[in-house]
């Protein structure tokens, strides 16, 4: 029996990123693509669903302290919920939170061109974990989270 294409198979946050993620900016809409016609004739921008739990898509860039490759340590995960998730974290810098995932499930993909591929990730979460929640407690600081997403992370 063969696993379909698109399975996501789920992780443990603390499994997938063993020093944590850091949050850089801010929790924004995954939107749809929309053209120059589109925009010219005033259409509205409509989010992004989730095609197997049909709710709305948001996304985040993180960058993952345990990435060994620096041009592979930052990415994007989509986060699936019905309302816009928050971060449960303060800043530690400017623009700069230590957060947490919970729900995350993980999409094997192949990246990379040419003669130069690699096995990655798409990591997706339901919510951030509250602040000091499981293991949240790390050395860089508080707890972490986050909600479903689509992250292309690299395999080490």
């Amino acid at each position: 029996m063969a696993i379909p294409k698109g399975h996501r198979f789920p992780i443990s946050f603390d499994e997938a990123f063993p020093k944590g993620l850091v949050l850089v900016g801010e929790v924004l809409p995954d939107n749809e693509y929309q053209s120059r016609e589109d925009r010219a004739s005033g259409r509205p921008v409509r989010q992004k669903s989730d095609e197997l739990t049909g709710k709305r898509q948001w996304k985040i860039n993180v960058t993952d302290p345990d990435e060994g490759n620096a041009k592979r340590a930052s990415f994007t995960i989509t986060l699936v919920g019905d309302v816009q998730p928050v971060p449960t974290t303060s800043e530690v810098l400017p623009g700069m939170r230590p957060i947490e995932l919970e729900g995350v499930t993980a999409e094997p993909r192949l990246a990379g061109n040419g003669e130069f591929k690699y096995q990655s990730y798409a990591f997706r979460a339901t919510g951030f974990k509250a602040a000091g929640a499981g293991a949240g407690s790390r050395a860089s600081g508080g707890g972490k989270a986050a909600s479903a997403g689509d992250a292309s992370k690299s395999a080490a």
